[in-house]
């Protein structure tokens, strides 16, 4: 996961999402509502409200746009559940959340990325290399 989060406050507009969103190479933004994670904003959001809108962008709100509720993810959680529930919700993009606090952002551009390393430690686990003997478990004689 990323934890270089990108935020904007539920008061923004469109323009001020995109142009976060440019400026910080990013594909979507978390909506804030009084520091709350509260929707996101993606680049697919921005199209459609592009196309469709026929309006400014500075214009159109982005809590008029924002997909909510916001699929969320804790980050004690497996990848193989994060993808799951990315599957499951149709999404490409899922923000990480500590109880009410945004801790990062977990992207199908990182698990491509990681895939080799995740392939690893599943394997590991497989074959028993991740586990430990269990006699340290009792704290072993």
């Amino acid at each position: 996961m990323s934890t270089d989060l990108v935020t904007v406050p539920s008061g923004a507009t469109m323009k001020g999402a995109a142009g976060q969103m440019l400026h910080n190479d990013v594909g979507s933004v978390i909506v804030l509502n009084n520091e709350t994670p509260a929707g996101i904003v993606t680049e697919m959001d921005a199209l459609r409200v592009g196309y469709a809108a026929n309006r400014p962008f500075e214009s159109v709100p982005v809590r008029k746009v924002m997909s909510r509720p916001l699929i969320t993810i804790e980050p004690t959680k497996t990848a193989r559940t994060a993808i799951g529930r990315m599957h499951k919700n149709n999404i490409k993009k899922l923000p990480v959340v500590s109880g009410f606090d945004l801790v990062g952002i977990l992207t199908m551009t990182d698990i491509v990325q990681n895939h080799g390393k995740l392939l690893n430690e599943a394997r590991n686990l497989e074959s028993g290399h991740g586990r430990r003997d269990p006699d340290e478990w009792r704290g072993g004689d």
